[in-house]
């Protein structure tokens, strides 16, 4: 396994900043979140409030927070473009249903990023993690683990979102490459801990059999539904979460083997670095994709990694704290605080 290991230190690391300088232009960013009580979401305002925070360069985070589909996050852009906002991120709720809107907010010339999932609109600018290699990386690891055969629990995202949609594109590319598993169940866990935790504790009262786990990043209960229900454990592809990190770390002697891929919540913060930049007359890709990381703890060096990446004073479900490489500012610290500016 390749270790990009220079990430891993980032994402696990307290960075150090400055006290932010008064910037002579401030800007009013909105911010466009539609699923709540999920810890990644949470992170991913709480990363954008940090960064605004740390750039100077923010007067306001007027916040549009909901569980909502496309109708509804129709409206909330509308309210923010009326609101007067320089700029908004949003992590959309579906690929094409929003581009009209997001026209409207070019048109009066507030930029638009999509952070987290895209959108085809061709107005907005796209920041997200690639979450087609994100599949991609875990699924192969898994399917090797396997020596390319055997059958496997597929627990997916929410059914119809472009993120689901991306990671499903990475994991099928994976498969076809491996004919010899097959799926056993596929699940929509709409990144919900709770659900997929109930969706693993009925598979397994089922009977029904399965060599592996992949899953889109809830990961942690999985396993301690596994472990409540006294099954052994199977290979698992989980996201770099806290109590998962530590499971890895903690549950290897007990035969647990599984692979951390990274996909930070601050692509949030990321966003907002590009738009702050595009405020300022820089020039931007339409389209910026971070590479994920992965960590398994198949051997000494993967253990040593999770180690050095693990926080113990981040709930077990909740993403590891610190900005990605190159797009953010913030420490660990202001995004755990969860205050923008003014708050």
């Amino acid at each position: 396994m390749k270790y990009l290991s220079a990430l891993a230190l980032a994402l696990g690391a307290t960075i150090a900043v400055a006290a932010p300088a008064r910037a002579d232009k401030q800007f009013v960013i909105g911010v466009s979140n539609t699923h709540i009580g999920n810890s990644w979401r949470e992170e991913f305002v709480c990363s954008i409030k940090a960064e605004a925070l740390a750039s100077g360069l923010v007067s306001k985070i007027v916040l549009a927070n909901r569980e909502a589909g496309p109708s509804e996050q129709i409206a909330d852009l509308r309210t923010l473009i009326s609101a007067g906002v320089n700029a908004i991120i949003i992590d959309p709720s579906d690929r094409k249903a929003l581009d009209p809107v997001i026209k409207q907010a070019a048109q009066r010339g507030i930029i638009v990023i999509a952070a987290d999932q895209p959108v085809d609109a061709p107005d907005a600018y796209i920041v997200t993690g690639d979450q087609v290699a994100y599949a991609r990386v875990g699924a192969a690891w898994l399917f090797k683990q396997l020596n390319g055969k055997g059958s496997i629990v597929e627990m997916r995202g929410i059914d119809g979102t472009p993120g689901d949609g991306e990671r499903k594109k990475g994991f099928d590319e994976a498969w076809a490459k491996n004919p010899g598993i097959k799926i056993a169940a596929t699940t929509f866990m709409d990144w919900s801990n709770e659900k997929a935790a109930q969706q693993m504790s009925a598979l397994l009262a089922s009977g029904k059999q399965f060599d592996g786990v992949w899953t889109s990043g809830i990961d942690y209960t999985v396993i301690e539904a596994i472990k409540a229900a006294h099954k052994p454990f199977v290979p698992l592809v989980g996201a770099d979460n806290a109590g998962f990190i530590k499971q890895l770390i903690d549950y290897k002697k007990d035969g647990l083997i599984g692979i951390a891929v990274s996909n930070s919540p601050a692509i949030g913060a990321a966003g907002l670095v590009v738009a702050l930049d595009l405020l300022q007359k820089k020039s931007h890709p339409h389209w910026t994709q971070v590479t994920p990381a992965a960590w398994d703890n198949t051997t000494d060096e993967g253990v040593a990694a999770l180690k050095a990446l693990y926080d113990p004073n981040v709930a077990p479900t909740d993403p590891v704290y610190g900005p990605i490489p190159k797009y953010g500012h913030f420490t660990a610290e202001q995004e755990k605080a969860c205050k923008g500016p003014g708050e």
